[in-house]
């Protein structure tokens, strides 16, 4: 097998109480599968951490693999997805690992884009996030800001609902820590020190929720909530 060929791709879904949205962040994920260049494959699994509604039942309905565990901790929920792709993988070079979020909707194009950077040699691709529209006329200042840095070729970004890793890179830095906030940019912090090879892509934005009800504070709806512009928003890294 060439040397950057991916012909598996687990797509990882940390959720927490998210019975209003997981079914349909499931089904765009699986809509994503179908365009995916041959011959990769797909699974998909959701981790149900702490979770006391419906959303283990919703995620297994819309024809996700489930673990469910009581961590409380987002850096831990994402760890243990992974952990279940590299335990499963036949060939851990041929693995990719997507991040998505459950109150997001990835769009169609959104896995064949992490494949060809994947292919194309990169290790970890960071891609951008939107509102829908309607949302995002209620947010001018973080839309204005966040339109500002995402474009060009260092866009700057790390986002848990649109980030894949080469399986190899993921295991070199020792994989997610169970952090409680921002364990993506602390990822991939350490992915850049170790010399991964970034794809920074603005062009397969995933839809994101504009709740103001975060999981976890200092997310993006806490910015949202406190009317923050991106550029002083913590979901940053500095690439110069």
């Amino acid at each position: 097998m060439p040397e950057h060929e991916i012909d598996h791709v687990v797509v990882v879904i940390p959720a927490r109480d998210e019975e209003a949205t997981i079914a349909v962040a499931v089904d765009a994920v699986r809509t994503a599968a179908v365009n995916l260049p041959a011959p990769a494959t797909v699974d998909v699994v959701v981790v149900a951490d702490a979770c006391s509604d419906r959303t283990v039942e919703l995620a297994s309905e819309a024809g996700a693999h489930v673990i469910v565990c009581d961590e409380g901790n987002v850096g831990a929920a994402r760890a243990l997805g992974c952990a279940w792709a590299l335990d499963r993988a036949h060939d851990v070079g041929a693995l990719w690992l997507a991040l998505t979020d459950a109150d997001s909707i990835v769009p169609a194009d959104w896995l064949a884009r992490h494949v060809e950077e994947a292919r194309a040699g990169a290790d970890v691709l960071l891609g951008t996030v939107e509102l829908e529209a309607a949302e995002a006329r209620r947010h001018p200042r973080w839309l204005l800001g966040y339109r500002r840095r995402r474009t060009g070729a260092d866009h700057g970004h790390v986002h848990g609902a649109n980030l894949g890793v080469r399986a190899t890179a993921y295991l070199a830095v020792g994989g997610f820590l169970d952090l409680p906030l921002h364990e993506d940019v602390d990822l991939v912090t350490r992915l850049l020190a170790d010399g991964a090879t970034p794809a920074w892509v603005d062009d397969v934005a995933v839809t994101t929720s504009a709740r103001h009800l975060s999981r976890v504070t200092g997310g993006v709806a806490s910015d949202l909530a406190a009317g923050a512009d991106v550029d002083t928003a913590p979901g940053r890294i500095d690439v110069a």
